[in-house]
């Protein structure tokens, strides 16, 4: 008796195929036959469990190349919402940031840099992690012992075996031949036990729990290229890294090197995010790939399908510390800050550092009166929501900058505040468009588990099948299932993922094309030590399966965890830098 029989459903199948309606059987976590609508059973056999597929579309799971719940599958098993959105696989140790190797003399210097750059709350790492291992080994088989509702894979991050080698010279300071040796040892034993590559973080932004640069901007571009070789000797491996460059646009250097990382492995490198919203600066980003062309290597960006809307509050500070003469507020406890804000000298004070010169393009933050309300806790402040600052302001009579901060004194700093953003033209979704096909480009980089008080990426896999599709009509719905599964379970050589086939593996989502979509993000505080985090929910997904169970059941977890943590070589295969993204197959593949 088959397991799962998925009957009359839509079946798009990863390929780009036209889409047909049909059968799906699936038996020991694979799928065993794709038929004509009602023949399942004579082909395969009976099935314990039958979902009716009427009305509704079957793809493959959606993979997400740039995670990371790393910390969270320690406490979340599920990866939650990742699967909510039909995401069956993750991968994490993106940024050169990971748990392991750890022991008791890392776990804490790890922990509070996971917090600082990845905005995963402190309180949450050290109430939810158990720093039970030393080893990436040790790391991963706790992961499996535990259970996982997810295929999630690994890559070694740069700043946590350097910290391994270095200890805390590994802040700052230049490795010498033999701590570069060491590193590459390191490096070598987390690859034999399976993880998934290499990644690394130059950029400017990615300080540790001590306000210092992490551990990998110290690196020289020599004990980088070393590292990336190392990868080379490895099957199924790939390479991430993120320069200053990736935000502001490359130099000629930051491209020589993102070119030579992967000449140097042999294997392709994708950075995140590439942003497009207007303009030709997308366009100079992409010489990455040409360069990298050139030199013989393959260099991608990860794009996500609508434009990042981040929210900012006056609890965690970010962006905002930015302000000259912030970072000292945001140094105050949470007590100590309400008190300063209630102060009219600190809110002059505040507001002038803000409106200064040396604000520079963050300064644009300051013009109060255009930030929006969009979520808030104190009763007293419900009827503000939606609203902007300015609106606010003129109904009170006050100044635009203490109706805010009246609002998040009321709050305890809570409130959620955003940029008013202008309605993004057709030009610009056409941009898009053609990034989307553009074979440099893969979508994903949703950055999921991470910056939790400012945004939650893992909607973008609902919105490009739901309103890019429907609503927009920006590609068709085959389209935006194969960028979703084939294209970026290909470029990570995932093998039998990605795809509807007899004998491939069953990570599979079920949805309704008529109403798919990301829900509203909200502040939902359930994480371990009482922490908060944003969290959006979808609509329209009706099932789940990862490995042929059912994880996912009308938008509930149903509790299972079947995920594996999938190992390099095993769960990979190589992917050449010639072929690192794949074309449509044809006729004969098919």
């Amino acid at each position: 008796m088959l397991d799962v029989t998925i009957e009359g459903v839509t079946i798009v199948d990863g390929t780009g195929a036209p889409a047909r309606v049909g059968d799906v059987a699936i038996d020991s976590g694979r799928i065993v036959a794709v038929t004509e609508p009602g023949a399942a059973a004579a082909v395969a056999g009976t099935s314990s469990k039958v979902i009716d597929g009427t009305g509704l579309v079957v793809a493959p799971g959606f993979v997400d190349l740039h995670t990371h719940y790393d910390a969270q599958l320690m406490w979340d098993p599920t990866a939650s919402p990742s699967p909510l959105h039909g995401v069956t696989t993750v991968f994490g140790g993106n940024c050169g940031f990971g748990l392991a190797p750890a022991g008791d003399e890392h776990a804490d210097y790890l922990a509070r840099l996971m917090a600082r750059v990845e905005g995963i709350p402190l309180a949450a790492i050290e109430a939810g992690v158990s720093w039970d291992w030393r080893s990436f080994a040790e790391w991963i088989a706790r992961i499996e012992r535990q259970g996982i509702g997810v295929n999630a894979g690994f890559l070694a991050g740069h700043s946590a075996v350097r910290r391994q080698v270095m200890g805390a010279d590994a802040v700052g300071a230049e490795a010498t031949p033999g701590q570069i040796e060491a590193m590459v040892a390191e490096l070598r034993s987390m690859l034999a036990s399976g993880a998934m590559g290499f990644s690394t973080s130059r950029s400017h932004t990615h300080n540790d729990g001590d306000g210092q640069p992490v551990p990998s901007r110290a690196a020289s571009d020599a004990e980088v290229l070393a590292l990336c070789k190392a990868v080379g000797e490895f099957p199924g491996t790939q390479l991430e890294a993120i320069v200053p460059g990736c935000i502001n646009g490359f130099s000629h250097a930051e491209m020589q090197l993102l070119a030579s990382m992967s000449t140097a492995a042999q294997r392709p490198l994708n950075w995140n995010v590439l942003g497009v919203a207007g303009g030709e600066g997308h366009l100079r980003q992409l010489e990455a790939s040409e360069v990298a062309l050139r030199h013989g290597g393959r260099v991608v960006a990860l794009t996500l399908p609508q434009s990042m809307r981040i929210r900012l509050s006056f609890l965690s500070g970010m962006v905002l510390d930015a302000f000259p003469g912030w970072a000292e507020f945001f140094g105050l406890s949470v007590a100590d800050r309400i008190a300063a804000l209630r102060d009219p000298a600190v809110r002059r004070r505040l507001d002038d550092g803000a409106q200064s010169p040396e604000a520079g393009l963050i300064g644009l933050l300051a013009n109060w009166k255009r930030l929006r309300i969009v979520e808030t806790f104190a009763p007293q402040c419900g009827g503000f929501e939606g609203r902007t600052v300015g609106e606010i302001a003129q109904e009170r009579g006050v100044d635009p900058f203490d109706a805010l901060c009246d609002i998040v004194v009321a709050d305890e700093l809570r409130t959620g505040i955003a940029p008013e953003m202008p309605p993004e033209s057709p030009e610009i979704w056409a941009q898009r468009r053609e990034v989307w096909a553009d074979p440099r480009v893969i979508i994903g980089g949703s950055d999921a588990g991470a910056h939790l008080d400012m945004m939650c990426g893992a909607t973008y896999s609902t919105f490009l099948v739901g309103p890019a599709v429907r609503d927009l009509g920006l590609l068709p719905l085959e389209e935006a299932v194969r960028l979703l599964t084939d294209v970026p379970a290909r470029f990570y050589g995932l093998r039998g993922r990605g795809r509807i086939e007899p004998g491939w593996v069953a990570d599979l989502v079920v949805f309704d094309p008529e109403v798919v979509g990301p829900g509203h993000e909200r502040t939902h505080d359930d994480l371990p030590g009482g922490a908060s985090r944003l969290y959006a929910t979808a609509v329209g997904v009706n099932h789940v399966l990862v490995n042929g169970i059912e994880t996912v059941c009308d938008g509930q977890f149903t509790g299972a965890t079947p995920g594996i943590v999938l190992r390099s070589g095993r769960d990979t295969e190589t992917v050449s830098v010639r072929t690192a993204v794949p074309l449509p197959r044809t006729h004969e593949e098919a």
